[in-house]
């Protein structure tokens, strides 16, 4: 990702585009799925996924400038970097968005996340959110347990996660 302050809707290629495979991902502890968004209802996948990392909590967040209440105060909330003390699982339904995730240079990474995508942040990853242009996401938020919520802005590298 550059480094530009362009608006943080934008995809933000470097000068020579750089892709990350999944692998470079998950060496870093971000996990995914590509799922059938359409029928997550009664997605044997999303279910057993669920099932062997203990998801129990659901819930779905929209955010948009229609939907989401105090959504300008929100979406510079989502974007200022933190980490959390648990796991952030987000499944896209509909619309797209993008995280950013540091590397182990404390560089950004940005994914894309689309329709059918689902995402795992690990616990003690320092990240953000933004939206793409298209300005809309509905995302399946799941939790092992009570849903915590508590962002710790950067820095914060004395927490155990």
């Amino acid at each position: 990702m550059d480094d530009s302050d362009e608006d943080q809707r934008l995809p933000h290629h470097r000068e020579t585009k750089e892709y990350v495979s999944l692998d470079k991902l998950a060496e870093l502890g971000v996990l995914s799925w590509r799922l059938d968004a359409d029928n997550y209802e009664n997605d044997e996948e999303l279910k057993k996924i669920r099932e062997e990392r203990g998801y129990s909590y659901m819930d779905f967040c929209e955010v948009c400038p229609e939907k989401l209440p105090n959504y300008e105060e929100k979406i510079k909330n989502f974007f200022e970097e933190h980490l959390h003390t648990d796991e952030e699982i987000r499944y896209c339904v509909a619309g797209s968005g993008y995280f950013d995730v540091r590397d182990h240079n404390d560089k950004w990474i940005r994914v894309w996340v689309k329709k059918g995508g689902m995402i795992v942040l690990p616990a003690g990853i320092y990240h953000r959110f933004t939206l793409d242009t298209d300005n809309y996401i509905k995302a399946m938020r799941l939790f092992v347990g009570d849903p915590i919520w508590t962002p710790y802005n950067r820095p914060h590298d004395h927490l155990p996660a």
